[in-house]
């Protein structure tokens, strides 16, 4: 794939992450579901990262590959900390459960972390793509 072909990927991955932010914001502030906040935090986190697997050329096809790939690419090389990491799993589970898990109520409290999370790692990983 050619370089500028990679660029557009990894910016439109970016776009879909940023509206993804803003969809959860836009929930949160309307009072709507934390499972809907939740779901939509989770993807800004996981576009975020998909625009990094574009950068080094590796996009694995499942979300726990994604994840995977970042905390070894990313996070145990020390390039990013483990805290990210730690928030995109936590997200992930939480939309798991949120999204396939019946009877679990996730609290707005809860859903507001996550999407304050999810700012941070997508601001975070921006930073380093220099974009």
């Amino acid at each position: 794939m050619k370089k500028e072909e990679i660029s557009r990927l990894i910016t439109y991955r970016l776009e879909q992450a940023q509206t993804a932010l803003d969809d959860a914001r836009f929930l949160l502030d309307g009072g709507r579901s934390p499972q809907g906040i939740v779901n939509r935090a989770y993807y800004a986190m996981f576009y975020t990262a998909i625009a990094l697997m574009q950068k080094i050329g590796k996009v694995p096809s499942k979300h726990s590959g994604v994840i995977s790939l970042f905390d070894t690419e990313f996070v145990l090389k020390g390039i990013f900390p483990k805290e990210l990491s730690s928030d995109f799993h936590k997200a992930f589970e939480l939309r798991q459960l949120s999204d396939y898990k019946s009877f679990k109520v996730i609290s707005k409290e809860k859903a507001e972390q996550t999407l304050n999370n999810a700012a941070h790692f997508v601001e975070v990983v921006k930073k380093y793509l220099a974009l």
